[in-house]
């Protein structure tokens, strides 16, 4: 997947300015597909070239005009297009495991620390999804019923919780791994 395919889809829900968009990617599509504020200004100004996107010109009071981007026709033909193509399932890469097997040829427990910083750093990302969950999809504000699109919004945030908590489970198995592995070191208790 190109960084295209996930600002047609960002902009599909809700047209925006190039700053909306990155602050989008800091708060959701960005838990899955990550971009800086330049390489999303970059891409922009190519798809807008390539025909991709629509832009118009949003005054400001006391600022200058500000861009709001918009799908084209074009680029919902993109979209359409890379939807319809398969993908190939995707390998991790995980420098955290590669870590956690080399401590065998180091201690072991010299990596408790880290594991448990991965570990609360997937615990605050899982509250923030479920926070998320809470407030866009199954709490009282959420809407009644969902359209497709909020559907498949949740589908992937659902997605995004089952990970972290896979995730956190397996860390937490890690430390125990660590710990026990240390507790059994020779002139430890």
């Amino acid at each position: 997947m190109a960084l295209d395919h996930a600002i047609l889809v960002s902009l599909l829900e809700k047209p925006g300015s190039g700053y909306e968009l990155a602050r989008r990617f800091d708060r959701s599509i960005g838990y899955f597909w990550t971009a800086t504020h330049q390489q999303i200004y970059r891409v922009l100004g190519r798809m807008e070239s390539d025909g991709l996107l629509d832009v118009r010109a949003v005054p400001q009071e006391g600022r200058p005009d500000k861009k709001e981007y918009s799908v084209a026709p074009p680029g919902r033909a993109a979209l359409s297009a890379w939807l319809h193509r398969p993908v190939e399932p995707e390998s991790l890469r995980h420098e955290l495991a590669v870590k956690i097997r080399g401590a065998a040829f180091d201690d072991p427990a010299a990596l408790i620390c880290e594991v448990e910083r991965h570990r609360e750093a997937h615990r605050d990302r899982l509250a923030r999804y479920l926070a998320g969950e809470q407030r866009d999809f199954t709490g009282p504000g959420a809407p009644r019923p969902l359209d497709t699109g909020q559907e498949l919004q949740h589908a992937v945030l659902r997605g995004g919780i089952a990970f972290e908590r896979m995730t956190i489970d397996w860390l937490d198995d890690v430390l125990d791994t660590l710990h026990r592995l240390r507790d059994r070191r020779p002139g430890t208790a």
